[in-house]
């Protein structure tokens, strides 16, 4: 259920019935060479296994989404240095992912989603693989990161004191989504 709502929300999926606007774009009113633009542009993703590419650095993942926007090599490299070095990781630019713990996987994963300046991030299990303290250290930099930056965030998660710090939660049972109040979302 979660992996397919994000999926929806984020236009890799479509709906079997309904629509499904995001930022008041309704996916279905785009072909799929503009959803994957507008996705580009305006969505950012960060899964539960990260999907970087272990034969790029941790620049070279961060500046990629960039480069397939047409972005400038040097303007996509400055701009993922600045992201790398604000999660903590400009001693690691050149480092690649066999190389950075979890964490460090992670915070590279969240510069990645952030580095196009999207309006919102999908999130499944963003800390689902770290300790208990780097967890919470990413917790913190994402709440950060979400006021500092004006970016909206989903996280879907099954860790109820991580639902508790956000500023919305809504429940997935049975295929169906409800607020915090009980009603249907």
């Amino acid at each position: 259920g979660k992996t397919t709502l994000l999926n929806l929300l984020g236009g890799l999926d479509d709906p079997t019935q309904g629509t499904i606007s995001v930022c008041s774009k309704n996916w279905e009113t785009l072909n799929p060479s503009e959803r994957a633009k507008w996705r580009n542009q305006h969505i950012g993703f960060v899964y539960q296994f990260h999907h970087l590419l272990g034969e790029f650095s941790a620049l070279e993942n961060v500046a990629l989404p960039l480069l397939i926007g047409d972005c400038s090599v040097s303007e996509a490299e400055r701009s993922a240095t600045l992201l790398l070095q604000r999660v903590g990781l400009g001693a690691r630019l050149n480092h690649h992912p066999g190389e950075l713990s979890g964490g460090e996987r992670q915070r590279v994963a969240v510069a990645r989603a952030l580095v196009t300046e999207p309006s919102v991030v999908l999130m499944d299990e963003p800390t689902g693989n770290l300790d208990p303290h780097t967890a919470s250290e990413m917790l913190a930099l994402l709440i950060e990161l979400n006021q500092s930056l004006n970016i909206s965030f989903v996280l879907v998660t099954h860790d109820k004191n991580i639902a508790s710090q956000m500023d919305r939660t809504v429940t997935l049972v049975n295929g169906q989504l409800t607020d915090s109040d009980g009603t249907l979302v």
